[in-house]
């Protein structure tokens, strides 16, 4: 029976039936998490760059902020969903942020205000990601050598299946 809830936030395009949310959500369940996966359609032309980073992060809010009614113990979003990490601030939720964008002001600035852990998750050949950054926000830090911004690695597919694994078993401990 499933005592905690937490809302799985989609990237731009990446939705939460995919590869990282199918492994992540069987892991939340088995932790007794009751899951909420947001689905939704991206505006053409919403910024996810600097420019246009208020903007994006003002429509993942509005997308966002409705599913937090009641009793919430996680957020889990990736890339474009980790604009959410100000709810998450404010309301002093743990979070799984995966291939944060660290490179849009948002973004840190609310992981810099956090006072609930957060886990950060991304790739070395990820233009949005900043392990520095990342290790300067959180000690919870999973960082794939030479992965993309899907976590996909180059050469044989098992080496990505394999930093899957890394992620589901980072996400795990966390929320223990």
């Amino acid at each position: 029976m499933a005592d905690r809830r937490a809302v799985l936030i989609p990237g731009r395009g990446y939705d939460t039936r995919f590869p990282l949310f199918l492994y992540l959500g069987e892991a939340l369940r088995r932790a007794s998490f009751a899951l909420h996966a947001i689905s939704w359609q991206v505006p053409e032309g919403l910024g996810s760059d600097r420019d246009g980073a208020g903007a994006a992060a003002d429509w993942v809010t509005g997308q966002v902020a409705p599913t937090l009614s009641g009793r919430m113990e996680l957020l889990v979003g990736k890339s474009l969903g980790t604009l959410a990490a100000p709810l998450a601030a404010d309301r002093g939720l743990p979070a799984v942020w995966l291939t944060p964008l660290l490179h849009m002001a948002p973004v840190v600035d609310a992981l810099d205000r956090a006072t609930a852990p957060f886990l950060l998750i991304g790739g070395t050949a990820d233009p949005s990601w900043d392990g520095a950054v990342a290790r300067r926000l959180t000690p919870h830090v999973v960082e794939i050598d030479q992965a993309d911004h899907a976590l996909m690695v180059p050469g044989p597919l098992a080496r990505s299946a394999e930093a899957l694994g890394r992620v589901c078993t980072a996400v795990e401990e966390f929320v223990r």
